[in-house]
């Protein structure tokens, strides 16, 4: 599993959480906000991925109110399709997170070695992620960060999704306007900024399922504001070269997910009227939605345990730079945190 570093004295494995009572094995992940790296519990050798984020990077990122909101959202949170959080906590250098893990690596991963996934296997991630989107949607949360990098496989190939660094809670009667996450998924009414809710999510979708079935993105541009303008004029034209055929149900669902208009696009019916709007497109003809919701489907793919399903750079990057690689040695304590006292100020802003 990698290497692991332990504590000398004993651990008190009923005090509150920390770092100590994890074993540190492989570094898995790196983004923007944070690294991750697989943990096992000391107690009864669970499994983890621990997200950490330096306290000096939120800060100098401007990334501290994007941290907090993270962690609050996930604490609110539970469902069978999403990467849960089972125990937070910090120290005087990061904010941790400890999360389910998921040994099948992302999308992205499988989707750049295969090029395109399949229809069975793409319909069978869009049911599954369907049904976390709708309960997010349900706690009026609106995830708008939706891509193949954020939907993480279990070791059975289940799909869940991650990543809420950019996802907030909406007030009822009151729309968003901010510009928020990756320009490609964006909805056109984001871009726009007139103001948008939970309609963004299906759209996102709706891009992904695109990509993952045809092999290339709906809209493209070499500039942010090239893709931007072909998002909110564009049509796009579903590929039919060899291998990127896809049953005419397939098409019709996907491009209705990605309809500009956000009162014409599938699954955004008012009142929680959308998920089952979805369900009954004739896509998924015969899915047995109880079975799904309670994983008991089967997985078109399953990820194959012996391979690495994910990017092994994260893991030499972490050894390249000893003085960023975390380990159990022990932090300075004093009364007073200089870091921490900013984070807990620019919490309060």
């Amino acid at each position: 599993m990698g290497f692991c570093c332990c504590k000398d004295e004993p651990i008190d494995l009923d005090s509150e959480v920390d770092l100590y009572h994890f074993d540190l094995h492989r570094a898995v992940g790196k983004g923007a906000f944070g690294k991750v790296r697989v943990v096992e519990h000391k107690r009864d050798g669970q499994l983890y991925a621990l997200k950490y984020i330096n306290k000096k990077s939120i800060i100098a990122m401007k990334a501290v109110k994007n941290t907090v909101q993270e962690r609050r959202l996930l604490e609110e949170i539970n469902h069978t399709f999403i990467v849960n959080m089972r125990f937070a906590f910090q120290d005087d250098e990061n904010c941790f997170m400890v999360l389910d893990l998921m040994l099948g690596g992302d999308l992205r991963f499988h989707y750049e070695r295969k090029l395109t996934l399949g229809e069975d296997a793409v319909r069978f991630y869009i049911a599954e992620l369907s049904s976390a989107i709708s309960y997010l949607h349900s706690q009026r949360i609106v995830h708008r960060d939706i891509k193949p990098d954020n939907v993480l496989l279990d070791k059975d190939g289940h799909a869940h999704l991650t990543d809420f660094n950019v996802a907030c809670h909406i007030e009822h009667g009151k729309a968003l306007t901010s510009v928020a996450g990756t320009v490609y998924y964006m909805a056109p009414e984001i871009i726009y900024r007139k103001g948008y809710t939970f309609t963004s999510d299906w759209w996102s979708l709706g891009v992904m399922a695109f990509e993952l079935l045809f092999g290339r993105r709906p809209f493209r541009g070499k500039k942010s504001v090239e893709v931007m303008r072909s998002i909110m004029h564009d049509t796009p034209e579903i590929p039919e070269a060899t291998g990127h055929m896809a049953s005419a149900e397939a098409k019709d669902c996907i491009m209705r997910l990605i309809e500009k208009s956000p009162s014409k696009r599938l699954a955004c019916k008012p009142k929680g009227a959308g998920l089952a709007e979805l369900r009954a497109h004739a896509w998924f003809r015969g899915y047995d939605w109880e079975k799904l919701d309670k994983k008991a489907m089967q997985p078109p793919f399953v990820p194959d345990p012996k391979k690495l399903n994910f990017d092994f750079s994260h893991e030499l990057d972490e050894y390249m730079a000893p003085s960023e690689l975390l380990t159990h040695q022990k932090r300075k304590n004093r009364d007073v945190n200089k870091l921490s006292k900013e984070m807990r100020q620019l919490e309060e802003e």
